[in-house]
């Protein structure tokens, strides 16, 4: 019980938390994003299992700076079962994940999230993170 690394075997688990998130329609490719996040030396994909069960989530990804003398981490995807938030596992991955972080030289990390994740919010306005104006993006679709 406790936080592990990922295994292509934790698929399900991993697409019905996504699924919590409303990321509902990733059969097609889950497996294989799984597999390249578990083979990227700048990623680590986390679970948090329970009971046999991975109840949640975390995606961390180290960011070389060219011109700054800190990396920074980004977490790409956090999620807890809704039946079991608010139990401490989102704390006790999020801070793991920081010191992963410190370990790779990491200064800083961030977070995006969807303005409709109030409690996402509320959870990372807790855990000391602030605010940073200005976050562009190019559809390259």
């Amino acid at each position: 019980m406790g936080i592990r690394d990922a295994e292509i075997t934790d698929w399900k688990d991993i697409k019905e938390l996504l699924k919590q998130l409303d990321y509902s329609d990733t059969d097609s490719f889950l497996q294989d994003k799984i597999k390249t996040l578990l083979n990227h030396s700048d990623e680590r994909l986390l679970v948090y299992e329970c009971d046999g069960k991975v109840v949640a989530l975390i995606s961390i990804h180290f960011i070389p700076q060219l011109a700054l003398k800190g990396d920074f981490a980004r977490i790409s995807y956090f999620a807890v079962d809704n039946e079991i938030r608010s139990k401490g596992i989102g704390r006790e991955l999020e801070e793991y994940c920081i010191s992963l972080a410190k370990d790779r030289k990491c200064d800083r990390i961030e977070v995006h999230w969807h303005s409709r994740r109030v409690d996402a919010h509320r959870f990372y306005y807790r855990q000391g993170f602030v605010e940073s104006p200005k976050y562009l993006i190019k559809n390259l679709s």
